[in-house]
């Protein structure tokens, strides 16, 4: 769509939505599956009750127990989300899916003002989008009939029960190792293959990464309360040693993955984006680069879909599109590349940020808490971000892996469009534990800095406008803490500035929030609750004693240099006017409307050189990397990051 404002009839929960933007069809299609989650009335949720599901269930169909738990913990942590399905349509512990209105047909570069590109030097692109010819749903996505027909429960029961849930997960193993002429072994080694087949992979790689992971839960063990508050756990077997050679035997194909940038440790395949040029000499959907030679890549953007996997894949692929990096598919985990780590994705919406950021999308809604993500999927995004930080030296922090909601808008005029994913739902604390550099206290109570950490599951902040404007939201576990202007619920919300609206409890309002993982420095404090420098504001926040939402933390910040008043605040960090070369236009170094003012401290995650990649046509002779003498701090100044000039600031330790 070309860029027209959001109107008043925006759909609540994608982010700036527009109905025009989407097709009747596709709306229609979508709804069964973001509606309201079913009662769980009938179902005892007493302590032990599912331990003893799982019991159950692996004596009626010969199935090793700890096999069936370290399954179910791969597709949901044995969590049940109330009953509700998960992006691709997955119910229960053992997430069986039923995903005949699962496949959207649209995709969040769509929707809302915001320019993907984000560079004012070539025009803007507003993708519309087509509805694709209709096409049968993959085995993957019909786990769930199927698992009707072999238990003969009720697909209703299947949903709606978790016991149920279990044994048709039960019932789905057994089948598979019965295709595979392998016996009901009670030894968990023999069913490896069994395991690759019930991911419900099309190919070798991806059903063994896969059943991988489901042997490291069975080796390492687990133990967790569930979301609905009982307590499961799966002892270790570190001795166990899996017999791989099944996989030889199940039938599954290869996928295509000439020359794509993953670890081994995941399935990954070529699904390339196109670079081609069209109509009146524009060209898509993404530019030639030569990362990291000519440029550093800094930062790793981590998004949803808004979109159903069959349907994102189709968008990719079309020229006239935008672009990002890699897709993650909830089911499985299954990794597909689209752009190369050398080549510059449009994602962002912020062109410095995009030409200096790898893009990874993981099929996923911002708005439907309960259109949850899987551990298959949260484990292999980990796997490849701390593939993507080592190869690229990218720190593992939340100033460089940033979600869509923390890019700035790069000038005033483009902070209000700007994307929200992957939005408060999003699990930052256990991503984070997956990638291997969990958040933690660093020093005393009273160090000048804090990392927000509520704990997820607890943490359940009040949204709206999940599925209709102003209503509730479902409460659900949350990443994100909400913030006053006072120590006092009642106090009015932060404001931010830039949005030019007042502040609500909207699920896409960024206004008053901030995401676990991000550090502040500490403004007062107040009994149980701890106010920290936020947009140029005292913000504060609840931060109790015996629930913490917060820890102390160490690290550099910024002030103003003694005699100003108030510093400038930047979206992008580029090059004073002077380092432009003949032939590239020099762009503006415009300040936001935001300012710190004289005695504020903001928490430093990076110092970079001003920067601009000049690419603006098809053929990539004019192309250039201007580099600039003019530093910048990248700081966090609100729920996005910012960046201000060295020049302008002090640069001081966070103790005190």
């Amino acid at each position: 769509m070309r860029g027209s404002a959001t109107d008043s009839t925006s759909t609540p929960g994608h982010r700036h939505l527009r109905r025009a933007a989407v097709p009747l069809a596709s709306a229609a299609l979508l709804l069964p599956l973001l509606g309201a989650a079913p009662a769980q009335s009938s179902t005892d949720t007493s302590a032990g009750r599912l331990q003893h599901a799982f019991a159950t269930a692996a004596t009626e169909y010969h199935v090793p127990q700890s096999v069936l738990l370290a399954v179910s913990y791969l597709q949901s942590r044995w969590d049940w989300h109330a009953g509700a399905p998960s992006v691709s349509g997955g119910y229960g512990p053992m997430h069986l899916t039923d995903a005949r209105t699962a496949i959207a047909t649209t995709e969040h570069y769509a929707e809302g003002a915001e320019d993907a590109r984000g560079d004012a030097a070539r025009a803007a692109v507003h993708p519309d989008i087509k509805v694709p010819a209709d096409s049968a749903l993959p085995a993957r996505l019909k786990t769930l009939p199927k698992a009707a027909q072999l238990t003969g429960l009720p697909a209703e029961e299947l949903r709606t029960d978790p016991a149920a849930n279990v044994a048709g997960g039960a019932a789905l193993l057994a089948a598979a190792q019965k295709e595979l002429g392998e016996p009901l072994s009670a030894d968990p080694a023999d069913w490896y293959g069994a395991v690759a087949r019930f991911s419900g992979a099309d190919d070798t790689a991806t059903a063994a990464a896969y059943a991988d992971d489901v042997y490291d839960v069975l080796h390492t063990g687990e133990e967790r309360v569930t979301d609905d508050g009982q307590l499961v756990a799966l002892a270790a077997q570190p001795g166990l040693t899996a017999d791989t050679a099944q996989l030889g035997r199940t039938g599954l194909g290869t996928l295509p993955t000439d020359g794509v940038e993953c670890p081994k440790s995941v399935s990954c395949e070529a699904v390339w984006a196109p670079y081609a040029q069209f109509g009146n000499d524009d060209y898509g959907n993404h530019d030639l680069g030569d990362r990291p030679v000519s440029q550093s890549i800094k930062y790793i953007v981590i998004h949803d879909t808004e979109g159903a996997w069959d349907g994102v894949l189709n968008l990719i692929q079309d020229p006239t599109y935008v672009s990002w990096n890699y897709t993650i598919r909830s089911t499985d985990g299954l990794i597909a590349q689209h752009v190369k780590a050398k080549d510059v994705a449009w994602h962002a919406g912020n062109w410095y940020v995009n030409a200096k950021s790898i893009g990874i999308e993981h099929e996923g809604f911002l708005a439907n808490p309960d259109a949850w993500y899987t551990e298959a999927m949260y484990r292999s995004s980990a796997r490849l971000v701390r593939y993507l930080a080592a190869k690229y030296a990218i720190p593992l922090d939340r100033q460089h892996i940033l979600g869509h909601d923390n890019v700035p808008g790069p000038t005033t005029s483009t902070i209000p469009g700007m994307h929200t994913d992957p939005g408060p739902y999003w699990d930052w604390r256990h991503y984070f534990q997956l990638l291997g550099h969990p958040f933690k206290r660093a020093g005393g109570k009273h160090n000048g800095l804090v990392t927000i950490l509520p704990d997820y599951s607890a943490n359940q902040p009040a949204y709206t406008g999940c599925t209709t404007s102003g209503e509730a939201c479902t409460a659900h576990g949350s990443s994100e803490v909400r913030l006053y202007s006072d120590h006092d619920v009642n106090a009015p919300l932060i404001k931010d500035i830039g949005l030019k609206q007042d502040p609500t409890e909207d699920v896409n309002d960024l206004s008053s929030r901030v995401s676990t993982g991000q550090q502040y420095a500490v403004a007062d404090r107040w009994g149980g609750w701890t106010a920290i420098w936020y947009l140029g504001q005292k913000a504060w926040f609840q931060n109790p004693v015996k629930a913490p939402t917060a820890v102390p933390a160490k690290g550099l910040v910024i002030t103003p240099k003694d005699g100003l008043a108030s510093i400038p605040v930047y979206g992008r960090a580029y090059p004073e006017k002077d380092a432009y070369p003949a032939g590239v236009p020099a762009q503006s170094v415009v300040p936001l409307p935001y300012t710190i003012p004289a005695g504020q401290k903001y928490v430093v995650g990076d110092e970079v050189p001003g920067e601009y990649y000049y690419s603006v046509t098809f053929t990539t002779d004019s192309h250039r990397v201007v580099l600039g003498k003019d530093l910048y701090y990248e700081i966090q100044y609100g729920h996005r990051v910012e960046f201000v000039r060295a020049a302008d600031v002090t640069l001081e330790g966070s103790a005190g």
